[in-house]
């Protein structure tokens, strides 16, 4: 079920530079997808987790130049950071020698670590990002999506057993972050007081974000709270939407919201194991929200700007897709039930933006006019065509 979008697209890269890294949180089948290219070409994989790996490269200019016609795959690159700097000579040398694209596929767990240690690649490297599934690489029925709303789109998760066997799975993995990758990239705190942290964001999903208010009820500073707040962004994690800023003459809300990027990780942190649950908790359209934005971001067009709208008098929209000159402004109001209400703060938003199209995306699947210039549309259907708009 791995995205033959990603895949395309990581091919694409490689034609076009010499190191490509492709981004994504642990678990969602980066080593897999990069396996999979690899097999299609003399190649050669190192995990750098594994010293013996490690090991191969304390000597890296010979190594990788026994290995100059293959395709090398650096696993967990932020573990060897010194190694960048060798990689820009042998990329440059490369060039000269007219061996100039596709040479080194990086997977890194965490967008920071590579971007901050991979400075010396600019204009040598392409990032592409791979994420939990989204709607579009799912089941078509409408029960899949319901699915993927409660165990989330990391592949183990979502295609477990059971709820029971999802639940336990997106627990551990989020065990494993608290202990082990949070405490690798930032300063420590106990474990406790982050797994607090994350759960409170996932209790105010879609919230506005106030970290001394946070930093108040975890006996932490502000600037603690926001440094962490960063840090599991960061891990790829979280996601900051930032507000919509137009002069419209308007007082509008400046702090951006916070949503924990995969549904079935609110879940498990707040404990919520079935549909059934999930419906009768106050996180449930947050919950949807918040899978709604993942699923429509990752099939957005490149270089997509995405933002929330919202005025201090209560005009809101919850998505706001800038797309260009080509493709123009989308709205979009989400509503996780079977019924799109079509809101009064929406429609003053609407005038005051006055997006190239505006639509409430609901929980059903017909579409339909909703008002004058706004469509009720389902997540799939409301997906494919922003998709659409992908150069093929």
């Amino acid at each position: 079920m791995i995205s033959r979008h990603v895949r395309s697209a990581i091919e694409k890269a490689m034609a076009r530079e010499a190191a490509v890294a492709l981004v994504g949180p642990r678990q969602v089948g980066k080593t897999t997808l990069a396996l999979e290219i690899a097999a299609q070409r003399p190649s050669v994989y190192l995990d750098l987790e594994r010293l013996s790996d490690r090991e191969k490269l304390s000597d890296p200019v010979t190594f990788l130049n026994l290995h100059r016609d293959e395709l090398v795959v650096l696993d967990e690159i932020h573990r060897l950071p010194e190694l960048f700097s060798s990689l820009r000579g042998i990329i440059d040398q490369g060039r000269r020698d007219g061996r100039g694209q596709g040479r080194f596929l990086l997977l890194g767990s965490a967008s920071m670590d590579l971007m901050r240690q991979s400075e010396t690649l600019a204009g040598r490297i392409e990032y592409v990002d791979l994420g939990p599934f989204n709607a579009l690489e799912i089941e078509e029925e409408q029960d899949a999506i319901r699915h993927l709303w409660v165990r989330g789109g990391f592949p183990r998760s979502y295609l477990a057993e059971n709820d029971e066997d999802s639940l336990r799975w997106r627990q551990n993995f989020i065990r494993t972050y608290l202990e082990r990758d949070v405490p690798m990239f930032g300063p420590r705190l106990p474990v406790e007081t982050i797994e607090r942290l994350w759960t409170m964001l996932a209790h105010n999903q879609g919230g506005l974000l106030n970290a001394s208010q946070l930093g108040r009820n975890l006996s932490l500073s502000g600037q603690s709270v926001a440094n962490y707040i960063g840090l599991l962004t960061d891990l790829l994690l979280i996601r900051r939407l930032p507000p919509f800023h137009a002069n419209v003459g308007k007082r509008l809300v400046k702090s951006p919201k916070i949503y924990v990027r995969d549904s079935g990780l609110v879940n498990a942190l707040l404990n919520i194991e079935t549909l059934d649950d999930l419906l009768g908790h106050p996180v449930v359209g947050a919950s949807w929200e918040g899978m709604v934005i993942e699923s429509l971001l990752a099939v957005a067009p490149w270089r997509t700007r995405s933002s929330f709208y919202r005025t201090a008098r209560g005009a809101e929209i919850d998505l706001v897709l800038e797309m260009g000159a080509k493709h123009g402004t989308w709205a979009i109001e989400i509503k996780s039930g079977s019924v799109p209400r079509n809101e009064k703060g929406f429609a003053i938003a609407l005038d005051d933006i006055q997006p190239s199209k505006a639509f409430i995306l609901y929980g059903g699947t017909e579409r339909y006019p909703k008002a004058e210039r706004t469509e009720a549309v389902g997540l799939r259907e409301l997906a494919q065509e922003l998709k659409s708009l992908q150069p093929s």
